[in-house]
């Protein structure tokens, strides 16, 4: 249908789309474009679940199959609370460094002959001409920018500050570990992506984050103290940062970009540039890739372009319904951490697993691990759970919204 693509933006979602593409019609003349030098990215490791592996076995087995080769496994949560350790068995993970996630990519799309043009910045000033042109270049899109208003783009800052860092401790499953100190809870999320790195996230209250004085010190100074903090769980190994120029240390608040519209003429969006969801589901190179499955499979049709985009829109808006909503969810779990922190160490373990629940918020603690625990038995009661959660979200958000009038 396509004949010539530009994909703005050279991540996983800009990257995989070339290749399926590529993979439909040989003929397509398909172009990356990316702005910094090849092998620059920043990040450490992704991660992704069993599922997403088998879709990509399904759309480009050659490529699924040098992820899965290079990617690191896990079936184990551990949550450390203090000196506490609780560990359960849980679906399988994989982590996989961000640098090699692309490197494996862009040699595919090459193999298939698509053009891949890095330190090449594209704006609306030398914006290519292409029968379509994909905007996959993240949560800051150019392109997306200066439409804005047609998008209907809305953004909105968590509470909490995190900063993601690497270390070479490497843990051998997906890790919580959470520090009390004279200042409020501080908690990080580990897990590895190569033989010798993990990633380590690390997040804590903006009282908290100033308590510590984080908010003030430079990156060498910071990760002293949160070496520190976490000793125990990173064994004594060094916390690594992403050195900046100025030695400023890399804090964020995590923004949830949403869209009221996807495409405008020939311009679609994808990935974080379509939508960003909270990092402690850790989903967001999944979607990405499904996107980009998404996309490609709406351009196979024998339809118009606009007919193709409002297709692949409705299909991933329709996909990313729970997905978004767990991610909210997960987000408040984490800000309202006092109310679940000196639970027993199995019941807030439980409660950590179950921090995508629309009825927890809304309902004391223990009541809720009660509750879970009796609708694992009882089929009745796990249908009524699912069915009240959504509508008491529902009725709260509701009040809210008209205490506001």
């Amino acid at each position: 249908m396509c004949v010539k693509v530009a994909c703005v933006g050279g991540g996983p979602a800009g990257l995989y789309l070339s290749i399926l593409l590529k993979r439909q019609d040989p003929s397509h003349d398909i172009t990356v474009y990316e702005r910094d030098p090849e092998g620059s990215t920043y990040g450490w490791g992704v991660t992704y679940w069993r599922g997403l592996l088998d879709k990509l076995h399904e759309h480009d087995p050659e490529s699924a199959a040098a992820l899965d080769e290079h990617s690191v496994r896990w079936n184990e949560g551990v949550a450390r609370v203090g000196d506490v350790e609780t560990r359960h068995g849980g679906d399988e993970g994989f982590g996989i460094g961000r640098h090699r996630l692309l490197e494996i990519l862009a040699g595919r799309a090459r193999s298939l002959g698509v053009r891949l043009e890095f330190e090449h910045e594209i704006t609306d000033r030398n914006l290519p001409e292409a029968d379509l042109v994909v905007a996959g270049d993240g949560v800051h899109s150019t392109l997306r920018t200066r439409h804005a208003d047609h998008f209907g783009t809305e953004v909105r800052a968590g509470r909490n500050q995190y900063i993601w860092l690497g270390t070479s401790k490497v843990f051998d499953s997906f890790t919580f570990a959470f520090v009390e100190t004279d200042h409020g809870w501080i908690w990080c999320y580990g897990y590895g992506f190569s033989a010798e790195r993990s990633t380590c996230v690390v997040e804590c209250a903006p009282e908290t984050w100033t308590g510590l004085g984080l908010d003030v010190a430079n990156e060498a100074d910071g990760l002293a103290l949160l070496e520190k903090l976490f000793t125990d769980v990173l064994d004594g190994h060094p916390l690594i940062g992403r050195s900046s120029g100025d030695g400023s240390a890399q804090w964020l608040n995590f923004r949830t970009l949403t869209n009221r519209t996807w495409h405008r003429g020939n311009l679609v969006l994808m990935g974080d540039a379509a939508h960003t969801t909270h990092y402690s589901i850790g989903a967001g190179t999944t979607l990405a890739l499904e996107d980009a499955v998404a996309l490609a499979g709406a351009l196979s049709r024998p339809v118009e372009l606009s007919q193709a985009l409002t297709a692949y829109e409705q299909e991933r808006r329709s996909a990313l319904l729970s997905i978004q909503s767990a991610a909210r969810y997960s987000a408040q779990w984490y800000e309202s951490l006092p109310r679940y922190i000196h639970l027993p160490p199995e019941q807030m373990f439980a409660l950590l697993g179950q921090r995508h629940s629309p009825l927890l918020p809304h309902v004391p603690p223990r009541l809720y691990y009660r509750i879970d625990r009796a609708a694992g038995q009882l089929e009745v009661l796990r249908r009524f759970k699912r069915w009240l959660g959504p509508r008491v979200a529902r009725t709260v958000h509701a009040r809210a919204l008209a205490s506001r009038k």
